[in-house]
Formats: structure tokens, sequence, C-alpha cells
């Protein structure tokens, strides 16, 4: 379904340190938008946090070229693109089969587009479902894809001493001002004085403290009904939500939320906010829904039953309302159309011979390809049988780390593919000069980097999306790589090579649940139990600097730490701290860093660096980062960086290392799954540590705690355009 136009809000941004704004009396402090808990939020936002604080600094002199790059890139690839679909692009339907509340909503809409006054009561406000689309015609033309943000502007000094004037007027903080400078743009300070809840757009200041902003510059005018601050609070949410994985929101769950904030009327809250065009609303999978049960009447024999009639009924199929912000619905809306390009226009070359994944990539143009570590081989294979047969045939991985692991020279990653920076660059129509491209690590995928990619695609090309179904999901919004499994548009090859060794079979039981005892002859398992955080991080620092290195050889250096968190007395802090003590000893006089220190290094959304500080100078801290010599500018060192001895295990995905140690301490139990455990245990290659405290909440979590689930769009718009014609 296509979604209804509206504004396009400003891209979510991750949460710094709460900026001391002043508090809101008569605003509620639940968040109930999202759907996240457990560790996997906590984990998500820390990593995440990292990611924005370091996106808000701007590029330094080792990445700034590449973050170049990257956007002129991409300006170019779109420019050619729009123009190529400008003679195609047409109309989508809208409206079809939409009665009662629908129908007034969308009516609702139409009037706000048109300048009317907008009318209609918002009960559950759907839109109208896309048309399956019959195999046998070509697509329609691909809806563009805001480009990512590369971090705030950079605002001029007039802009922010007027920032700074209405920031004193409400009791804000002064510090804030270059950051809502940077966010809000050069009429930033008339944007605050028209609406003191744009300030939810800067990263760390939450409602609450929005509020207080708010009634000190609005006095008796601001009350918790205000329809400024419904749209601030519905686009805060959205963006929070987008931070913990989803695409969109439930309506009932935005009400809910509206209502935990004091918001008098949720549902006429939330109306204001669509009219406004702040969010999009859909009603995507209804057309199936409603075939569905008219099938199922014709079948029963009872068809006459309100056929054809209204859908909004009480006996008509639930689908439900979902509530987003554009920039995430414009992906996943362009990624659908592209991957149902590939799988309409896949090539048909049933000669090709050899394995099961070489024989189906050979037929078609879209292939899924699941397993472990051990699976990569069976990729390289198939680019190699590619190559064969006189194909440019490409590995993609997630990152630097991934790519020495995948076996292929010509690997390059997906960040330097779209970039330009890495691969066989672009063809003079704007797409990747390939004709077969793998990418390894797919789960990593977020919604925008996958429309992107699959945007530079050219026309017959294939696309092969592998990796490990059991590890965490992407950093960033959507599960493209599960939602692509579970719409089963495509061939979908499961490796049957397992990962070898004691830690290879320990995994695999965790995959389907079960924590099982393992033969370790060569200690390549090793479980260290302790009582609390104290001892959990003294082990973890013995492990490091002298267990592992003496039992099995591995040094320091290539032993990689995994816990829960950031925070708490055993977080990625705490154990930071203690293990520089004891591997890299000095007073940090680089910021707190010193040349030898182990570092993580955020410079975008999502990626992680880990690398080594080499020394500074006038242009910042100079680190190693598998091979690659990289400046990190002196603004972003207190914000971008962070010592890397120990990572969390979204911050580790898609990474290995030859020796893992993973720290679960008592305060951690609650936050974890089986996907993290998963995702951690798999993270050595020839040797894992476990420093466990949790008891019997670690066998619970891998029976019982499941993946968290998501709010994404794609499975039902690639069902709806893939739909066989006669269903």
């Amino acid at each position: 379904m296509t979604a209804q136009p509206g504004a396009i809000p400003g891209p979510p941004e991750d949460e710094h340190e709460d900026a001391a704004v002043p508090d809101a009396s008569g605003a509620g402090d639940a968040d109930a938008g999202s759907a996240a808990t457990d560790s996997e939020q906590a984990e998500a936002e820390a990593t995440a946090t990292d990611s924005e604080q370091a996106d808000g600094e701007g590029a330094g002199a080792g990445e700034l070229s590449e973050a170049e790059a990257e956007l002129a890139a991409q300006r170019e690839v779109r420019a050619r693109i729009e123009q190529r679909k400008a003679e195609k692009a047409g109309p989508i339907e809208a409206g079809a089969k939409l009665s009662g509340t629908a129908a007034d909503l969308l009516a609702a809409v139409r009037a706000v587009e048109s300048g009317q006054t907008a009318a209609g009561t918002l009960v559950e406000p759907p839109t109208a479902p896309r048309p399956p689309a019959a195999s046998s015609v070509p697509p329609p033309a691909r809806p563009r894809v805001p480009e990512p943000e590369h971090g705030p502007r950079q605002p001029g000094p007039a802009a922010v001493s007027a920032v700074l004037e209405v920031l004193v007027s409400g009791g804000a903080p002064e510090g804030l001002a270059e950051r809502v400078a940077g966010v809000l743009g050069e009429q930033a300070a008339r944007l605050l004085r028209d609406d003191p809840w744009r300030l939810l757009a800067v990263p760390g200041v939450r409602p609450e403290q929005a509020d207080g902003f708010a009634r000190a510059l609005l006095g008796d005018e601001c009350g918790p009904g205000d329809a400024r601050r419904a749209v601030g609070l519905v686009t805060w949410l959205l963006e929070q939500a987008a931070r913990q994985g989803h695409t969109a929101l439930e309506a009932a769950d935005v009400r809910g939320a509206l209502d935990a904030r004091s918001v008098p009327d949720p549902d006429e809250a939330l109306e204001q906010v669509i009219a406004a065009g702040a969010v999009l609303v859909f009603q995507d999978g209804l057309d199936d829904a409603f075939q569905d049960e008219e099938a199922a009447e014709d079948e029963a024999g009872s068809g006459e039953a309100g056929r054809g009639g209204d859908i909004a009924g009480a006996d008509r199929p639930s689908v439900p309302v979902l509530v987003g912000l554009d920039r995430y619905a414009l992906a996943e809306e362009s990624l659908a159309d592209g991957l149902a390009r590939l799988v309409r226009t896949g090539p048909d070359d049933s000669g090709w011979e050899g394995p099961e994944l070489v024989r189906a990539v050979g037929s078609h143009g879209l292939v899924v390809h699941t397993g472990g570590e051990a699976a990569r081989a069976e990729v390289l294979a198939l680019v190699e049988a590619a190559r064969a047969h006189g194909l440019r045939a490409v590995i993609a991985t997630h990152s630097e780390n991934g790519r020495r692991r995948s076996g292929d020279t010509g690997a390059v990653t997906v960040r330097g593919l779209l970039s330009g920076a890495q691969g066989p660059g672009r063809d003079t129509d704007g797409g990747l000069a390939l004709d077969v491209l793998a990418v390894l690590d797919a789960p990593q995928l977020d919604v925008e980097t996958a429309a992107m990619l699959v945007e530079s695609l050219p026309e017959g090309s294939r696309l092969v999306l592998s990796g490990d179904p059991g590890v965490l999901g992407s950093a960033g919004p959507g599960q493209v790589f599960a939602d692509v499994l579970a719409a089963r548009v495509c061939p979908q090859i499961a490796s049957r090579m397992p990962d070898p060794g004691p830690i290879g079979e320990l995994v695999s039981g965790i995959g389907i649940g079960e924590l099982n005892q393992v033969a370790a002859p060569g200690k390549e398992v090793v479980i260290v139990p302790v009582r609390d955080a104290s001892e959990a991080v003294h082990r973890t620092v013995q492990l490091v600097a002298d267990s592992v290195p003496r039992a099995i050889g591995v040094p320091p250096e290539r032993t990689q730490v995994i816990t829960v968190g950031h925070g708490g007395s055993a977080g990625t802090r705490a154990l930071n701290a203690a293990l520089k003590v004891q591997l890299n000893p000095g007073p940090g006089r680089f910021g707190g860093f010193d040349p030898g220190d182990r570092v993580a290094y955020a410079p975008s959304p999502g990626r992680v660096l880990c690398g080594t500080v080499l020394s500074a100078d006038a242009d910042g801290l100079r680190i190693e980062s598998e091979g690659a010599a990289l400046v990190v500018p002196r603004e972003q060192v207190g914000s971008a960086l962070r010592h890397g001895w120990a990572l969390t295990a979204h911050q580790a995905a898609g990474s290995r290392w030859p020796a893992a140690v993973v720290v679960l301490p008592g305060d951690a139990a609650q936050g974890l799954s089986r996907p993290w455990v998963y995702t951690a245990f798999s993270r050595g290659e020839r040797h894992l540590s476990v420093v466990h405290g949790v008891e019997q909440a670690l066998v619970h979590a891998v029976a019982h705690v499941p993946a968290q689930a998501r709010t994404t769009r794609l499975r039902t718009l690639l069902e709806g355009l893939l739909a066989a014609p006669d269903a």
C-alpha cells in the first residue's frame, strides 16, 4: 500500500546525555510508544547513541573524503534514476475498497493536501491498499528514497547566537545552542519561538524537558492538549521506535503513548498530527486479508455474507493501522519495489551447474542464503562460478572485519560499494557496474541502506542476501533479512555446512533454544562462574591479560570482550577502564586516550570501527583499523570514540576475533535473549570464555526469550507486490 503524502519530518536522532531542561508538571513519564524491551533495547540505544554522536560532529580527515564521495555518489545516482523514471512515473491507485472511518481519514488527508479544512474523526486511520502487481507487467516506478543524513548542519554564529537567546528565555542550558542550531538550521530561533516542542528534535531532549521549555516560553498558552505538542510527541515516539528497529508503530500504541503523557484526547491529537502532514498512515495487506476472507467464504459456501461490503465492519478482516515517518516509509516501499523488480526481471539461465546455491542464482534475480560462518564458503564458490560464466560478481560485507573473513580478495564493504571508495564503480546509467552482488552479514542491513543498495543495482542483475538468521538484527530501523525470509517470494537456500568445533556445536544448540554442554578438549569453551559484578570484572581482566594468551596462544589485542550494555558495574565502561589499567596504563593525555589503547570509533549511525590508537596531532587522534589509518577529528574524540577492549553484542555483530570473552554479570539477567546469546557466543573463532554470573537466567533466555519483535512493513509490501495473479 502506498502512504499518503505529508511533510518530511526531521531524521530520527539518537539520545545523547539528557540535557538539563526544566521538567514539566502534568506530563506523564511513561513512554509506551515502542515495543522493544530487554537488553536489546538498552544495547541498541547505547550503540545508536555512540553512532549518532559521531555523526553529529562531522567527518575527520581520514573519513571526510569517503563521506563526501558517498554523498556525491548518492546524489548522482538519484539524479540519473529519477531521469530514467520520469517518463514511467504515474499516479498510484488509492482509496479502493475503503469505507467508514478509513474513508473519512483518507478524505481528511486529501482535503489537507488540496488546501481545504481537514474533516473526519480519527478512530483507526488506514490508507488504501496497494493492489497486487501481476508478475507479467513491469513494476511501478520506484519512489525516491531520502538520502541518509550525514549529521547536523554547521550553523553560523548568528544562528547560534539567536538560538542561545531563545534557550535562555526558556530556561534551557546554554550549551544546547550549537546542537539546536545544527539540527533545526539557520531559522532555529524562529522555529523554537513558534513551536517550542521542536526542541524534541535535538538528541537527548525528552518530552518532560521540552514541556518545561515550552511552559517558560508560552506561559498560559502552554497546555497538554496543544496541537504542536502532539506533533512533537508523535514524531519523537516514532524516532525512539526507529532506534529500537521499528519502521512504524501501530496507531493504538501511539494513542496509548499520548495518553500516558497526559494528552487530553489522544484520538483527536493523532488526527491533528496526521492532518498536519507530520506522519503517514498505512494499512498494508488490507486487500489480501479481504481476498482471503472471500476465498474462505467461497469454500464454505457462504459467499453471500457481506461480500463486497464495508471492510471496516465488525465482520471484516482485522488489519492493524500503522503510523510512521515518511523517511522510513519511502525507504521501505522503494526497497520492496526494487526487490520485486529483481524477482520479476531475473535471468532464466538454467544452464548453471554446481551446488544448489549456484543453480538457484543462475535462474533467479533474488536468492536468500542462510547459514553460519562456515556457509560463507558457499557464497565464495558462487561468486567464483559467476565469474567463470563471464559475469561481474562482487561480495559485499557489513564490516572490514567481515571483508577480511570473506575469502575473496575483491570483497568490499557495503558502505565502500555505495560510496564508490571500493568495488567496480558505476555504469553510465548510475547503477553499480556488476552483474551479481552477494551480500554477507545481510541481517545487519537496515532498511535505508538496503534501499540504497537495491536501487543502485542495474536491470537484469542478481542479488544474493546471505547471513545467519539467528544473530541480532541491524542497529538501524528495519529487519530486511528476516522480512524477505518471511515473505517467501524467492528461493531460500539453507546451508548444510555446520560451523565446526565445540563453539560451532554450542552455538548450533543455542539456535534451536538449547544450551548444551559440549566437549572441549582443547579448552575451546571455558565457563568461569562468578558471584558478583566486581568478581566478573576481575576475572575478565585475568582471562584477557593472562589465561587466554597462556593457554590458547591468543594475545590480548586479538581477544574481544563482549557484555550486555555500556552502563552498570560490569558494562563496557567499567570493563574498559579495568582493562586499560592492566593492558595499557597511561594518563589518557589525548582526550582520555593513549597510544596503544584499543578503541571503538562510530563515524556514522550503525557503523563501528575497531582499532588501536597510534598518535595524536592538530587534526585529531590517529588510529589503525583493520590495516587502514584513520583520523578521528578532535571534536569527535569525546563523543564518537570509546575504549574498545569491551564491546556490546550489537557493536560486535558482523565481526569475529580469534578469542572472545563474554561477560554475564548478575544484573544482566533481564537483558538476555536467545539472539543476544547466539551473537555473543559466536564471536570467537578459536576460543570462547563465558564469565557466568546469571545462574539459570542464561538457560531461560536461550530457551524462552526469542528475538524482540520489530514493527515493519516490508514483508507485507513484498507479499502484495508479488502475489500470484489469481490470488
